[in-house]
């Protein structure tokens, strides 16, 4: 057997970060998924993709851009915006019982098999990603 080089499949969307934009970015991930025949990674997909983006939307500034990279052993979801670079990092946070924000980067960390935080690869911004392997079979 060999060994692939190509590199993964990717895909992207770009959305004004205004309320709709995790709704958006919810369908296209669960569309990827699905055209991949990974249905079976989509809800945890779902919902933390939902996470980054609520994030982007009420936290940074500028567009979203989300990237799809699919793998045969993982599915990787980059979430970038265009605050200022790696100066401000997200991170996950303890909440009070009574909090009714901060759960959602300790909900990807907790659910996804990696993530992290990368500086833009062209101007301002960062990127959240999450990463997600492909089960066996």
């Amino acid at each position: 057997m060999g060994v692939c080089t190509e590199p993964p499949l990717t895909h992207s969307v770009f959305t004004p970060s205004t309320p709709a934009a995790p709704k958006i970015c919810r369908d296209f991930v669960r569309s990827v998924l699905a055209a991949s025949g990974l249905d079976r990674l989509a809800d945890v997909a779902v919902l933390c993709t939902s996470e980054l983006v609520t994030n982007v939307h009420q936290h940074a500034v500028g567009d979203v851009m989300l990237v799809a990279a699919v793998e045969p052993a993982y599915v990787r979801i980059e979430v970038h915006d265009d605050g200022p670079g790696l100066a401000r990092l997200p991170a996950p946070r303890r909440v009070g019982g009574g909090d009714t924000h901060g759960r959602g980067l300790f909900l990807v960390y907790a659910m996804a098999d990696l993530c992290g935080v990368t500086a833009a690869a062209v101007g301002r911004g960062k990127g959240v990603w999450f990463q997600l392997n492909v089960p066996a079979g």
